[in-house]
């Protein structure tokens, strides 16, 4: 396959389990707490890298603090194989963080402070059009400055390259920032802020998605958790069912579906059996706590795919 390259933001979670949030001026007092290296950025590319399991394959652009956060987030990604050599530090300035509560449904409220993430500029971009001769697509996010992420979608749209962006979080972005996307992968609720259809099955991530493409999109993947994924393209509209696992929590589901996207597509997988293979990837991480250290393995992922033809 060829290389994935993910440029995005990386923070370390801080994750809160409790029965409930607090509302104003009380304490809800909680049942668990656990730091665990995330990001969306950081996490799509240890999706990626353990579904690949070809170290160096897999490269992260972007930024981290001089702090102990920052340490451990370049390590890990390490661990995993991924390629770092375009991992820059930023003297002076804390490592992005998460502060994310989960409910005992699984479900999570993530409150991010970016950090280093908001440093990033053309100097990733820069980063970004150097690697583009290797690379079969690039991961993208909107947690980084959208200067940045623009000029690194627009060369890689000119080398050729398939650009997978994730448009969360979400937020206003200039005329014309969607032009060089390829896929564009948003959930339920980003699909409805951005087509002004409120989506809740699969009729209204239809429509949704085709109000989309119309913004001059070639694919669009709505994300509908224990729905599936509608993918709506040329010649393609189409729910894919989801895969039943029981959930521990969503943490981190749509980076992995990313990366497990991401690799179909650079190994040349035709669009359903990509995003089937990042179906299977989210769904395996949904299964277990945390974000990055959730990813599934390539063994896992492609049993769990085969468990669904039998």
């Amino acid at each position: 396959m060829k290389d994935v390259i993910v440029l995005g933001g990386l923070n370390m979670d801080l994750i809160v389990e409790t029965p409930r949030l607090a509302g104003p001026g009380e304490t809800a007092e909680g049942t668990r707490f656990y730091t665990t290296p995330g990001g969306k950025g950081g996490n799509q590319a240890v999706a990626a890298a353990r579904i690949a399991e070809s170290p160096g394959s897999v490269r992260m652009v972007g930024r981290i603090g001089d702090d102990s956060f920052g340490e451990q987030m370049g390590q890990f990604l390490e661990h995993e194989g991924v390629d770092i050599s375009l991992l820059r530090k930023t003297v002076g300035v804390a490592s992005g963080i998460a502060a994310i509560f989960i409910l005992p449904d699984g479900e999570n409220h993530v409150n991010p402070v970016y950090g280093a993430n908001g440093l990033c500029d053309q100097q990733q971009s820069s980063d970004v059009a150097e690697v583009l001769s290797t690379t079969g697509v690039l991961l993208c996010q909107q947690e980084i400055p959208l200067e940045a992420t623009r000029s690194a979608i627009d060369a890689a749209s000119k080398a050729g390259v398939v650009v997978v962006l994730d448009p969360a979080p979400v937020r206003e972005v200039p005329e014309g920032f969607y032009d060089s996307v390829t896929v564009l992968t948003p959930n339920q609720g980003e699909a409805s802020a951005m087509s002004g259809i409120e989506v809740v099955d699969a009729v209204s991530a239809r429509s949704a998605a085709t109000v989309i493409r119309n913004m001059g999109i070639e694919t669009v993947i709505v994300t509908l958790g224990d729905k599936g994924a509608w993918v709506e393209s040329d010649g393609v509209s189409e729910l894919l069912d989801p895969f039943l696992v029981p959930v521990v929590a969503s943490v981190a589901a749509g980076d992995a579906f990313n990366g497990g996207l991401g690799v179909g597509i650079a190994s040349g997988m035709d669009l359903l059996d990509a995003a089937s293979l990042g179906m299977a990837s989210g769904a395996i991480c949904v299964s277990r706590d945390g974000a990055q250290e959730a990813m599934g393995s390539k063994t896992e992922v492609l049993a769990l795919l085969d468990s669904k033809t039998e």
